[in-house]
């Protein structure tokens, strides 16, 4: 039985050699039991296994499959819900330690990265832009709040003259640019930190799907062809995770997002769209981000469905996004047009936690799981080896179903979300 093969796009074009890893079949038994070969998965592995734990790590296509290996990859501080609304979810006190989170989850995806030799095109830079008045006042606001609330110095205000040797458009107003942000190759470094598991002991088994568990104080997962029995369990598989955990799945929804790649455009055109070759977002509520690639494309993403239906052509919709950004690349093919799901909350904060004594979560990254994942994964480790005070911030952090049960869930959605693209659009 041959691996799954990753969705077509341009990041599995370039992927590093990966070799196949065989489904499991029969009975394994290990400390933990890990489900979801992202980059929470293999984090999660990683850490443990540095520990000195026994790992099985179940992925039911290949390492990287989802999210974590075909996202736009962009390096980003904080939680999708900003700061100011996780204060009013957990308080100051817990919302400054999320935050501190995620700015060493920042250094520890640098440091993985060196370690373990992971060659994933990391470049520093990253730009927020505003397209209108409004958005301007936010961006000086939050660089204002950032300095001073949080003692984050990495970020400044571009100016309109000076965002121009950022990013070349006219579309963009002022920018954000935060010199401790970046990008990557996103399937690269997945596939890297799994490799430096695999080195570290962790067994791989892909093809292989979690279908149910059974708690106790040993518990068993099943599969297809097999089972793992461990001590203790942890669902990393996100939006892919399927009806393993029901209670789970009702706190999310997967949200289709789309990116398309130019040709090579070559060193000189690349680097005039962008000339300091910093990942950019902008902060719509339906947003566009792009950057450049190590090979001189365009990497461009603009397009989300809510509804869990890609209705229209992702690549011609896409394009049409970035031409309104670069008009210029008129003439320019594209060579790739991917999209996925990523897992939001109706929160947009993560969500962490257990469901029995030991089985643990972690899903709810809404878009910003580049850094957060890697960090949720030494975070979700280090409460399996016994030192929970981290970990058990994040799960302080209040979640609710998404409402409309599971028939009118996704419908409700579509509906609030059209409020917030007719707020960008005037």
């Amino acid at each position: 039985m041959g691996r799954a093969p990753h969705v077509e796009s341009y990041f599995a074009a370039s992927a590093n050699p990966w070799p196949m890893h065989a489904p499991l079949a029969g009975t394994v038994d290990c400390d933990v039991c890990v489900v979801g070969g992202g980059i929470a998965g293999c984090s999660t592995a990683l850490n443990l296994a540095e520990r000195g734990f026994s790992v099985v790590l179940l992925e039911e296509r290949s390492v990287g499959w989802g999210a974590s290996g075909r996202s736009g990859a962009q390096a980003i501080f904080g939680v999708a819900c900003e700061q100011a609304s996780l204060e009013r979810l957990v308080g100051e006190a817990d919302a400054r330690r999320v935050w501190d989170v995620t700015v060493e989850g920042m250094a520890l995806m640098r440091e993985r990265i060196k370690r373990e030799r992971i060659a994933c095109d990391y470049v520093p830079g990253q730009v927020h832009v505003a397209i209108k008045p409004r958005q301007e006042s936010e961006l000086r606001a939050a660089v204002v709040r950032l300095h001073e609330k949080y003692d984050y110095r990495s970020v400044r205000i571009l100016e309109r003259d000076e965002l121009r040797t950022a990013v070349s458009s006219e579309r963009y107003r002022l920018g954000m640019i935060d010199s401790n942000g970046g990008h990557i190759h996103p399937l690269n470094y997945t596939l890297g930190l799994a490799a430096a598991a695999e080195r570290a002991g962790v067994r791989i088994f892909e093809s292989t799907r979690a279908l149910t568990y059974e708690p106790g104080a040993l518990v068993r997962v099943m599969t297809p062809r097999g089972e793992v029995r461990c001590r203790h369990l942890a669902l990393c598989g996100n939006a892919y995770l399927g009806g393993v955990a029901p209670a789970l799945a009702r706190k999310i929804m997967a949200v289709g997002t789309y990116i398309v790649a130019t040709e090579v455009l070559g060193a000189d055109r690349a680097s005039a769209l962008l000339p300091g070759n910093a990942a950019v977002t902008d902060i719509n509520w339906v947003l566009d981000y792009f950057r450049r690639s190590a090979d001189h494309r365009l990497l461009f993403g603009g397009r989300v469905s809510y509804s869990g239906i890609d209705t229209v052509d992702t690549g011609r919709t896409t394009r049409a996004r970035m031409l309104a950004v670069f008009p210029e690349l008129a003439d320019a093919r594209i060579d790739f047009a991917w999209g996925g799901y990523v897992d939001i909350t109706a929160n947009r904060a993560p969500h962490f936690g257990r469901l029995e004594q030991n089985v643990y979560f972690l899903q709810g990254f809404s878009g910003h799981g580049i850094v957060l994942t890697g960090i949720a994964g030494q975070l979700l480790a280090t409460a399996i080896a016994g030192d929970a005070e981290r970990f058990d911030v994040f799960a302080r952090i209040p979640h609710r179903d998404f409402p409309g049960g599971t028939a009118l869930r996704r419908p409700a959605l579509v509906l609030a979300m059209l409020w917030y693209r007719l707020r960008d659009l005037l």
